[in-house]
């Protein structure tokens, strides 16, 4: 684009005249921010959630002492089909 136009197309829309702006006085509008009960709701939710451990420890150490003391016993058949059934569960 040539300069020369560029000046030609600001001298035409006038945009080389620049007024300033004043604040305005006595304005007394403030912004204002709420927060719907849902909002509150999943705030509340995710605080809970963070708070609550990822592992249930008192599960991990029950399954732990079984197996040290021998009496934890898996079926593999069990196994197999809780498996099975996530799979498909989660791709449907």
């Amino acid at each position: 684009m040539r300069i020369d136009a560029f000046n030609k197309v600001s001298q035409l829309y006038k945009t080389n005249n620049v007024k300033s702006t004043e604040k305005s006085k006595g304005s007394s509008f403030s912004d204002t921010l709420e927060i719907s009960q849902t909002g509150k709701d999943y705030q509340v939710a995710k605080q809970v959630v963070a708070r609550t451990p990822d592992i249930r420890e008192t599960k991990v150490n029950d399954i732990k002492q079984r197996m040290e003391a021998g009496a934890y016993h898996v079926n593999i058949e069990d196994v197999a089909d809780k498996l099975v059934e996530e799979y498909f569960s989660d791709t449907i």
